[in-house]
């Protein structure tokens, strides 16, 4: 069987493109480097959105257990999320590894197949594909595929190989990050600020676990973390706190710096970027993590509409056009956040004013939406409605004919689209629609309890809208009333022409 998508790497991006691939019918393979999953925490939880993304797909349950948090800040400058209507609390003390086995997992129900020691070396694009080269235990080998997905990182093999330029702001210091057992440390959990542009942050992770960050404004950049030695991480963090951690044992190291880059293109061709590869940044509050997550949901249903034969090629233009401006956003917030994060007494009086603008509900919201991600907003055409271009609230709950009730998450975990119709809907809307049935299912009900509330926003959406298209990616393609386009031109827009040959949904299926 012909591999539709080779994707390169095999964290948190990747497995979760490779779910949303596989979701849409395409046969997809991963490759990693690594011979084994490196089971390092990194970023320990993720923003609202992400966790959104996940529960749209069934999957925030397989994470277990873990905490919401109740109190947002940007840079250091703490606002209240409890003045806000809508939830935008995010996932905390999470592992990484956690997200990567939960997620790991879902493709070895699936029967996706993750090839682990192979080193991809290049990639070259054909008239009908892309072969890639790798290098693994059996030597050197090549493998075809009709599209690749780079996600493997900062240092992207993939980018350099297509040779997709990265603008890049150089960095200009360094920090370790640790995970220690043995040791109990006074929590630090959103930093503590120390004179002359120094920060620690302590994490606890449970009983005799921590993890520890070291803002020293005097690390240089540019160190290689394979020459980290813990004795180093000690003398500075003993060096900024006075606290001996010699006698903890570190589970892992790292040595990273505030470099950040940005690809110019997310696609070109067949080649096209995912997470780090797209967007690199320094590790904060793991915005980065976060925002791979969705652009795995944005476009893994694109590319499996277009492999599976039910949309043209230009839906994947849309994946850059919508993806690239919340990349050059994410950096440009990570390097404001940044500033008031870790800039010493000059800063403030700029962090005093911050704090008197979020005490007001506008500011706060505003500055939540950046952080909890439920501010992104798309640009898909023209029209007045709050939740067009935004992301559906996927808690916002549909009473059906029948009396029973449906999360909108539910909705999406086949990764289709989803026409709602209300009381009050034109009866043509959902005829319109059927001529979509392989790609959109239609929904009927009426709305749980009351109008779902604007993305990013601190009120209520307005009018409720009595029929609403929203993509698989959960995002609001049409609403009516509130759309300036016909419903027929959207769908055949983001779906294709009418009558594509396709699987019916369950909906459809079950006459539902």
């Amino acid at each position: 069987m012909e591999t539709g998508v080779i994707i390169v790497g095999a964290g948190p991006v990747g497995l979760m493109l490779a779910c949303e691939l596989h979701l849409g019918g395409v046969n997809v393979t991963v490759f990693d480097k690594l011979p084994a999953p490196s089971g390092e925490s990194r970023a320990l939880g993720f923003n609202r959105r992400a966790a959104e993304t996940l529960d749209q797909r069934g999957l925030l349950t397989g994470l277990g257990r873990f905490r919401w948090g109740p109190m947002g800040h940007f840079g250091g400058v703490r606002f209240d999320l409890g003045m806000l209507e809508e939830d935008h609390s995010g996932v905390l003390g999470l592992s990484q590894a956690r997200t990567e086995a939960m997620l790991a997992a879902r493709l070895a129900e699936l029967g996706v197949p993750v090839r682990r020691g192979l080193e991809v070396t290049g990639v070259r694009e054909e008239s009908d594909g892309v072969v890639v080269t790798c290098q693994g235990p059996a030597g050197a080998g090549e493998h075809r595929a009709r599209y690749v997905v780079g996600c493997d990182g900062p240092h992207s093999t993939v980018r350099t190989a297509a040779g997709i330029p990265a603008r890049r702001w150089e960095a200009t210091r360094g920090m370790y990050t640790a995970e220690l057992t043995g040791i109990t440390l006074r929590p630090r959990p959103i930093g503590e600020r120390l004179p002359g542009g120094h920060m620690v942050v302590c994490t606890p992770l449970g009983e005799g676990r921590c993890r520890i960050v070291i803002h020293d404004k005097d690390l240089p950049p540019h160190q290689d973390p394979a020459r980290l030695t813990f004795p180093q991480v000690a003398d500075a963090w003993r060096k900024l706190t006075g606290e001996d951690i010699r006698h903890a044992s570190a589970q892992w190291m790292w040595a990273c710096d505030n470099a950040a880059a940005l690809a110019t293109e997310y696609r070109r061709g067949r080649v096209l970027l995912a997470g780090d590869a797209a967007h690199a940044m320094p590790p904060l509050a793991a915005w980065s993590l976060s925002a791979g997550l969705q652009d795995a949901a944005n476009l893994g249903w694109k590319l499996a509409a277009h492999l599976a034969g039910r949309a043209p090629e230009h839906l994947l233009d849309t994946y850059h056009a919508e993806r690239h401006p919340v990349g050059e956003q994410l950096i440009r917030n990570a390097q404001a956040a940044s500033m008031l994060y870790l800039g010493d007494a000059d800063m403030d009086p700029l962090r005093g004013v911050l704090g008197e603008l979020v005490e007001h509900k506008e500011a706060a919201g505003q500055l939540a939406g950046i952080v909890s991600g439920l501010g992104i907003g798309y640009d898909l055409g023209p029209g007045e409605h709050p939740l067009l271009g935004r992301r559906m609230p996927p808690h916002q709950e549909l009473t059906r004919p029948d009396g029973t009730r449906t999360r909108v998450a539910e909705l999406l975990h086949a990764e289709r689209g989803v026409l709602i119709t209300t009381d009050g809907a034109d009866g043509k809307t959902a005829e319109i629609a059927q001529d979509w049935a392989a790609s959109v299912d239609v929904v009927t009900g009426t709305w749980t309890p009351d109008v779902p509330d604007a993305p990013g926003s601190t009120g209520p959406a307005g009018p409720a809208p009595v029929a609403v298209l929203i993509r698989p990616d959960g995002y609001v393609a049409w609403t009516a009333p509130g759309s300036d386009r016909d419903l027929a031109d959207v769908l055949a827009h983001w779906f294709g022409a009418p009558g594509t040959p396709g699987t019916p949904g369950a909906l459809h299926r079950t006459g539902a």
